[in-house]
């Protein structure tokens, strides 16, 4: 809190830095996920063997510890390990898909949804999805239920993704930098965290590494090969980036 003139002019002076720098970050990381975005496929193809990878998941990052239980997490959307239908992509409307879930074990309290992209051509996974306070007796999520661009989605607790944003975020791969394996990764903890408003992925990993009792991973695909984006595309407004 300030207090006094000094104080005060000196404390707006700080926050408008602070304000000026975050804003100036946001910039430049909105400009690096665009790149990601509209990549010239001929670049995509390049950074073929560029990949955050799967190890660096929170699923395989967090580990299964002993005795910690495993969920069954499906779609009828996509298989596992199958193309996630364009309708959830940014190549379609974009919604987020419909996800089911089975095995929870007794104790449960809450539930945490956290999607990432293990292929993005970054040091860590793009953050897709983070959904927290899910109750124990719910078993699924309908299509659209996160909250998008044009979709107000179903009133959910919803963190912030890649793109400083509290909604879904579809799948957009550069193309000709291959397939893309989409990480759909539920938690189950034996306690209702109090999150902030947008949490990030290190605030809530933070609990699931106290809480976690079950987890189970859906992975779905999606590849951009026909080069359709073009260089020009990639001038449009960016918008932030960040893994926290």
């Amino acid at each position: 809190m300030c207090i006094g003139a000094v104080n005060g002019n000196f404390c707006r002076k700080v926050g408008g830095e602070r304000a000026a720098a975050s804003y100036s970050a946001r910039v430049h990381a909105g400009l690096y996920r665009c790149m990601l975005e509209k990549l010239p496929e001929a670049v995509g193809r390049a950074l073929h063997g560029v990949r955050a990878g799967l190890d660096n998941i929170v699923f395989n990052t967090l580990g299964l510890r002993e005795g910690m239980a495993s969920i069954a997490v499906t779609s009828v959307a996509f298989a596992d390990h199958a193309p996630i239908p364009q309708r959830y992509t940014a190549d379609g409307e974009g919604v987020s898909p419909p996800l089911q879930w089975t095995g929870l074990p007794s104790g449960v309290a809450s539930l945490v949804l956290i999607v990432e992209d293990a292929d993005s051509p970054t040091p860590n996974p793009l953050v897709h999805a983070i959904v927290v306070g899910l109750r124990p007796e719910d078993d699924r999520l309908v299509e659209a239920a996160i909250p998008g661009n044009d979709q107000e989605g179903a009133g959910l607790h919803v963190g912030r993704n890649s793109s400083l944003q509290a909604t879904w975020l579809p799948p957009d791969p550069p193309p000709g930098h291959g397939v893309h394996r989409y990480a759909f990764q539920l938690f189950a903890l034996d306690t209702v965290p109090v999150f902030s408003e947008e949490p990030g992925r290190d605030e809530v990993f933070g609990e699931l590494r106290d809480h976690a009792v079950a987890s189970g991973l859906l992975i779905g695909t999606c590849e951009r090969s026909d080069g359709s984006i073009k260089i020009e595309e990639a001038a449009g407004a960016p918008g932030p980036l960040a893994t926290g």
